[in-house]
């Protein structure tokens, strides 16, 4: 395993668009702490987002990881670009020629995607713990480290999302088309969204529970929305009267949908290269 991915590493940091893109994404994903910066002072006016509680342990692992999920599309063109290279630069027949199995061309490809994830997760919890020490009004360490699940779901949506992007290429070999086919895809699952919740189930949730089992909808779920969870929030609403029962915690079920995707994913973009005649 080490050798094939250190042959998939090698690749991405010799292609020089590639390694701009991974390195960016990585900076991009450091500028969460510039958020703590971001105050304004005008009159009786005051307003600065550290001291709204963003950084407040445990809600920053459900903030940064919301955040940072975002940024996912920087590495996604990496990935696509990762698979079409192979076709256009003929490193794909050169590897089988040299003894590498398509098996293991696939293993060697989500390897990087599982590397990619996992190294997006660590630089979240180090920044995460980093800003939390510095602003959280709580720093008691069972507070600390409660709520880390949104870190798994975190792993569990990059892998998931790469894993998507990595069939994409396979699928397409070019990776102008293989994002236009995500776009398109996303815009599909809106659209069923939209049919099932104002045409077929108007009167229930039923739209909802279809929806989860979609891919992109499924990783959506992972992870929703902090905003209406903070304080300063929840007293406006209250104030204005909108009271909100959202849940927020990690929806495991929306984790194995996720992981039966990226299974999914894997498994077709292996008999795609088995069955394809390079």
């Amino acid at each position: 395993m080490k050798r094939l991915l250190s042959i998939e590493l090698q690749k991405i940091w010799m292609n020089k668009a590639s390694r701009i893109l991974t390195l960016t994404y990585f900076i991009l994903l450091s500028f969460i702490a510039l958020i703590a910066a971001i105050k304004f002072d005008i009159g009786p006016f005051k307003f600065h987002l550290a001291e709204m509680g963003i950084f407040n342990f445990p809600f920053i692992w459900h903030f940064n990881t919301y955040v940072a999920a975002w940024l996912k599309f920087f590495l996604a063109i990496v990935i696509v670009s990762m698979m079409a290279n192979e076709y256009s630069y003929g490193t794909l027949k050169q590897n089988l020629i040299d003894g590498l199995s398509k098996k293991e061309f696939i293993l060697s490809k989500f390897l990087t995607v599982v590397l990619f994830a996992f190294g997006s997760t660590v630089f979240i919890f180090v920044l995460s713990l980093i800003l939390g020490l510095s602003y959280s009004s709580y720093t008691e360490f069972s507070i600390i480290f409660s709520d880390l699940d949104y870190l798994l779901a975190f792993f569990v949506k990059l892998t998931g999302f790469f894993s998507f992007c990595l069939f994409l290429g396979i699928l397409v070999k070019r990776s102008a088309f293989a994002l236009g086919f995500l776009l398109v895809w996303s815009i599909i699952e809106g659209i069923i969204k939209g049919l099932l919740a104002f045409k077929v189930f108007p009167e229930s949730n039923t739209d909802e529970t279809i929806m989860q089992f979609l891919p992109l909808e499924a990783m959506s779920n992972l992870i929703v929305n902090p905003g209406p969870r903070l304080s300063v929030v929840k007293n406006i609403g209250t104030q204005i009267g909108i009271e909100t029962d959202i849940d927020y915690s990690i929806n495991y079920t929306a984790i194995f949908i996720v992981l039966a995707w990226t299974a999914i994913f894997i498994s077709s973009s292996y008999k795609l290269l088995k069955n394809r005649d390079l």
